[in-house]
């Protein structure tokens, strides 16, 4: 049996998602950016003293950008272990691991942060 074709189907259909996935990435932080700056643009920052920064709008911001830079770097999660499967690389499930282990630190700590600031800014 020549496993050649599927080897080529399974290569094509990995890095067919994996540009998706990453596409997704991209997507979700640009959503992020014009989310705070259509926010933004209601606000005028420079009638707003300074000790309310911290827990009004600014706040608001950080939440809501935070949300949707947590939601890429699932997605780019999920397209590093696309890639990982069909890798030839012996070093590639180690370097996955890194990754991941790297995007879950700042995920976790990215999203604690955004409870702290939820909480914060809601109470």
């Amino acid at each position: 049996m020549n496993l050649q074709p599927m080897e080529l189907l399974l290569s094509h259909s990995a890095q067919a998602i994996r540009l998706l996935l990453e596409f997704l990435s991209l997507i979700s932080v640009a959503i992020g950016l014009v989310a705070v700056l259509s926010g933004a643009r209601k606000l005028r920052l420079r009638q707003i003293p300074p000790h309310l920064l911290q827990r009004g709008p600014v706040t608001m911001a950080r939440v809501t950008f935070g949300s949707w830079v947590a939601l890429a770097l699932e997605f780019q999660l999920g397209a590093d272990v696309v890639l990982t499967t069909i890798s030839r690389e012996p070093n590639a499930l180690i370097q996955l691991a890194a990754v991941a282990l790297i995007r879950t630190f700042l995920n976790f700590f990215l999203a604690l942060e955004l409870r702290q600031e939820d909480r914060h800014g809601g109470g």
